[in-house]
């Protein structure tokens, strides 16, 4: 998979994708992540990417035309599945979300900033747009970080045990049960008798009912969609 991010802020996102998982599947050859500075697509002198709402209302927006370039530059060197565009009024992402994008072969994301892009921009070339939550960053590069984070993960290779990412919480609508590592016994604090039995049957029985449990009790919106409501 390849992922290449527009920003105005490059530096920002060079951390997130040099440690862990991340940097692993770049070495493995299993994600490619390119940073783009939106600057360098700007015919204006100063490289300014930014201009006056012609509504009048506060805030900068981000022009048409070093966005439009970098976007063609792209696509002119190969196909896009998907160009995303990180935004507060974007669809709210999700692990289903994810698991749809893992499976792509190439993808631009592009990171919202100021009052948002040109409204030109998401008419004419962008082909979905992302919300990472009900709330407001100062740009849309941490977006990008998540985003680019929770479906690189899932490509076959990059975790060591595959499985790992198939029993997360969210991937069946459910939150993940409560996990135990050694000692069996701490200070009195004693981990259920049922995970040391070694029976994987009744183990994987305890998992599940505690996963509906959870799930029910603190996301009761999730339990609804468990139970296809």
């Amino acid at each position: 998979m390849r992922i290449d991010i527009i920003t105005v802020l490059p530096e920002m996102l060079k951390s997130p994708f040099s440690y862990s998982i991340l940097k692993r599947a770049q070495e493995k050859g299993l994600a490619e992540i390119h940073l783009h500075n939106l600057r360098d697509y700007s015919d204006d002198k100063h490289r300014r990417v930014d201009d006056y709402s012609f509504s009048k209302g506060a805030g900068m927006v981000m022009a048409i035309q070093p966005i439009e370039k970098a976007l063609e530059t792209l696509k002119g060197q190969r196909n896009y599945d998907q160009i995303i565009y990180t935004t507060p009024d974007g669809a709210v992402f999700n692990q289903q979300t994810a698991n749809r994008l893992s499976m792509l072969e190439n993808i631009i994301i592009l990171c919202g900033h100021y009052k948002g892009i040109d409204q030109r921009i998401r008419d004419h070339y962008i082909t979905m747009e992302i919300s990472i939550g009900d709330y407001v960053l100062t740009g849309g590069e941490l977006a990008a970080a998540v985003i680019s984070d929770s479906i690189v993960r899932l490509i076959p290779g990059v975790l060591s045990d595959e499985t790992s990412a198939l029993t997360d919480s969210f991937q069946d609508h459910l939150l993940s049960p409560p996990v135990y590592t050694r000692p069996a016994e701490y200070k009195g604090m004693k981990v259920p008798d049922v995970l040391l039995s070694g029976n994987d049957q009744l183990i994987d029985d305890w998992k599940h009912e505690q996963a509906v449990e959870r799930t029910k009790r603190l996301r009761p919106d999730l339990y609804r969609k468990y139970l296809g409501e």
